[in-house]
């Protein structure tokens, strides 16, 4: 008999009516044929409520009696569902995360799934009943009640999914489905009938807000059929599956995360293990940076840029201040008024110009772009918080984003497509999956090294609206693919950018820009013809801290030294001395046992 999960949210269980037509739904699946797993949230604002009182009663709640407490949302949601099935004639039990057997680590607020027994939910499903499970919670091997964080209800119905081997993973949420970007803030955004793993878990982990990423992490691990459904009617939705042959629109989706804070460590030393130290920091206090910017050091000296969410800001600062006090020497600058715009989409695997016909829309509507990080389906760019809505409204446009098929780059050219890459790579991460000794380690599937790319540099650039526009365009303009684009702020107010062209491109790329850069003053290129650049690929690697922590302690000990960063969701890179990308290869492969 096939196996359904379906995952109602806060406000799909608000009230009576609203858990009564849940349940409905659940019993139509039953009655059709299906055994039936619901993952239900805690009622509407119970959460805020719960949190809300804690504070009233202290100002720092200790986070184990903070989840003993949480946990109750979802009890009372579960009986209240159940009972409702009941109701409608169908029969159903209620289960808690430590009655389903959901096993978690101890991280308490935020603990992450080690192992889920299936026994006690095979029992009851083949014993006819719906089983109700709590959404966000379980329980560590002491018995503590734990909650899963943000997202955990997600998280708990694609984990269930995954075990159970459901043929199919229902998430019904206030919405559509997914669109190509939030039509509270773009009204011309359009719902989406499908979308990639990747694509999905860029966007989520950009500000996507309909799902969290670490649901799509399970999903694409376990391969788990995902549809985000309106749990208000009848609608379709959007199927969450693996990345087809037939890529449509070369940008699916807009994201916007607007309360960022950027944090710069200047005058550091330029040197093997300076990245590992700071990343160490941040993973040790399980902070997730994103946008790490490392641009070329001058005179021995390096200068690192990274995005957090404003709230983690105090805790990194001091994370920060650390490791400027264990290298002996740097300073540490922030802001708080950005915001981060990123465009997604599969087709930029296969497609030149992305970045320079974003770029071309952002200077057009007179927005200026700070830092800039790339992987091969995402671009993002930093940009003033009071101009956020404005970028993402314009990028959306730009690409068409509102029509059925969205737009083509206007320039550039089409790269060839590999089919086998792809399916190879798919099948190393089921190689390592089977490995994991717990549901939520790391994947790490694969290790790249490109020994055929060059390195461009344009230093003392001015930070104003266009710079990197008319650079983009005019490479692109050129025929010359990018790889690897990097953009900094320097403490001294110039703009400072890096990007990667193949070898046999260096010399025609060098020629296309000089005239450009030829209109500012103190602006000047360097350049070097071969570099080794790096990839290391796998599933939710922002979210995990400790993976770039590892990668660049692995490098550190391995004497490597850093050159340039970026980093996404689905890929880490670094761009290294030609020299030392054999060695660099062999480090990482070691330290994640590939």
């Amino acid at each position: 008999m096939p196996l359904i999960v379906q995952k109602f949210g806060g406000t799909s269980v608000a009230n009576a009516t609203k858990i009564l037509a849940a349940a409905g739904r659940a019993v139509a699946a039953k009655q059709a044929g299906h055994q039936v797993v619901m993952v239900v949230s805690a009622r509407g604002h119970k959460t805020d409520e719960l949190i809300e009182l804690a504070r009233d009663v202290t100002k720092t709640p200790p986070p184990r009696e903070m989840d003993m407490l949480l946990a109750t949302g979802e009890q009372e949601s579960v009986a209240l569902v159940a009972m409702a099935v009941h109701q409608l004639g169908e029969k159903a039990v209620s289960l808690t995360g430590s009655q389903i057997g959901i096993v978690t680590d101890s991280t308490f607020t935020k603990s992450r799934i080690k192992k889920i027994s299936t026994d006690r939910i095979r029992k009851e499903l083949s014993a006819g009943n719906i089983v109700v499970a709590a959404g966000f919670q379980g329980v560590d091997d002491d018995f503590n009640i734990t909650t899963l964080g943000r997202g955990g209800s997600d998280t708990t119905a694609t984990a269930l999914a995954a075990v159970l081997e459901a043929d199919l993973c229902e998430i019904y949420t206030d919405v559509e489905g997914v669109f190509t970007t939030d039509p509270r803030q773009v009204a011309e955004a359009r719902k989406v009938n499908s979308i990639s793993y990747d694509e999905m878990l860029e966007l989520a982990s950009s500000g996507a807000g309909v799902m969290h990423s670490r649901s799509i992490e399970f999903a694409k691990k376990y391969r788990v059929p995902l549809c985000v459904k309106p749990s208000y009617s009848d609608g379709s939705g959007t199927f969450i599956v693996p990345e087809s042959d037939d890529v449509g629109a070369v940008v699916s989706g807009v994201a916007l995360m607007r309360s960022e804070a950027r944090v710069s460590l200047c005058d550091i030393p330029d040197r093997p293990g300076v990245m590992s130290l700071i990343l160490s920091k941040m993973a040790t206090r399980k902070i997730p940076i994103d946008m790490v910017v490392q641009d070329i050091g001058t005179n021995e000296r390096a200068e690192v840029s990274f995005t957090v969410p404003q709230d983690d800001l105090a805790e990194t600062l001091t994370a920060a201040e650390e490791a400027v006090k264990e290298l002996g020497t740097g300073t540490i600058t922030h802001g708080t008024n950005v915001s981060k715009v990123s465009v997604v989409g599969v087709g930029m695997r296969t497609h030149s110009g992305v970045a320079a016909q974003m770029f071309e829309a952002l200077a057009g509507a007179d927005i200026n772009v700070g830092m800039i990080t790339t992987s091969d389906i995402k671009i993002s760019v930093l940009v003033d918080r009071d101009k956020c809505e404005a970028a993402l409204k314009t990028v959306h446009a730009t690409f068409g984003l509102e029509l059925e098929t969205a737009a083509v780059p206007h320039i550039g050219e089409q790269r060839k497509a590999s089919k086998s890459q792809r399916m190879n790579r798919a099948q190393l991460e089921r190689d390592v999956v089977a490995r994991l000794s717990n549901m939520e380690d790391i994947v790490v599937s694969e290790v790249n090294l490109d020994s055929e790319q060059s390195r461009i540099t344009v230093k003392q650039l001015p930070d104003v609206p266009g710079v990197s526009a008319s650079i983009f365009t005019a490479v692109a303009n050129g025929g010359v693919m990018v790889d690897m684009i990097v953009q900094n702020i320097g403490h001294d107010g110039h703009a400072h950018l890096s990007f990667t062209v193949l070898r046999q491109d260096v010399d025609k790329c060098l020629k296309l820009i000089e005239p450009v850069i030829a209109q500012w003053s103190g602006a000047f290129l360097t350049s070097d013809s071969a570099v080794a650049l790096l990839s290391v690929r796998g599933i939710g690697l922002r979210t995990h801290t400790g993976v770039g922590e590892k990668m660049f302690r692995a490098l550190a000990e391995a004497e490597v030294n850093i050159q340039m960063i970026n980093t996404s969701e689905i890929r880490i890179s670094t761009v290294v001395s030609a020299e030392l990308g054999e060695r660099a290869l062999a480090a990482l492969n070691a330290a994640f046992g590939l």
